[in-house]
């Protein structure tokens, strides 16, 4: 598991790279009177990709931003309750989204993309790609949370959205 997820940082790391530098020899050819038409179109499909890489690192990480103020106030158990229901309805959108993403992939792989002569489907191809990622991840957040419910400190249960130095710091207070 580690590998996969070195493997994903890697190439995260590497499309990250291939933007700036095709950004950068973009704006080279232009100051020289010859412009890389297809550079934007390359640099474009990797900032997809690297942004459902992006994406998927910050739910595993739990750094997607949310507002929840009102949430942090619950108690503990409802609190974790509600994370559980959240969770499994977006594993819902999640798996429609990849559902969705592979037929609209399907009808997009002949169809070229701008100047670059690529495939279309590899830009929408980045969506279920992306979306069964982050839905395997969200996956096993809902079972770190649901076993963590049973066999660990029921007072304290790990959450899903929220890090663990974040879980119960607000929700202490709606308990006592």
């Amino acid at each position: 598991m580690r590998f996969l997820l070195a493997l994903e940082d890697a190439l995260a790391k590497l499309l990250l790279g291939a933007i700036v530098l095709l950004v950068f020899l973009a704006a080279m050819a232009r100051t020289v009177g010859h412009p890389l038409i297809w550079s934007v179109d390359l640099a474009q499909l990797f900032f997809v990709w690297l942004a459902m890489l992006g994406a998927n690192k910050a739910l595993r990480i739990k750094a997607h931003v949310g507002v929840d103020f009102f949430v942090r106030k619950l108690p503990v158990r409802l609190r974790h309750g509600l994370e559980i229901l959240l969770g499994l309805m977006t594993l819902a959108f999640l798996l429609t989204m990849a559902w969705q993403g592979a037929r609209l992939t399907m009808l997009n792989l002949e169809r070229v993309y701008g100047d670059s002569g690529i495939s279309y489907g590899w830009v929408t191809g980045a969506v279920p790609a992306g979306c069964l990622l982050l839905a395997v991840t969200l996956a096993a957040h809902l079972v770190r949370s649901l076993i963590g419910a049973f066999t660990g400190d029921s007072l304290r249960p790990t959450l899903v959205f929220a890090r663990p130095d974040e879980d119960m710091a607000g929700a202490s207070h709606a308990a006592e």
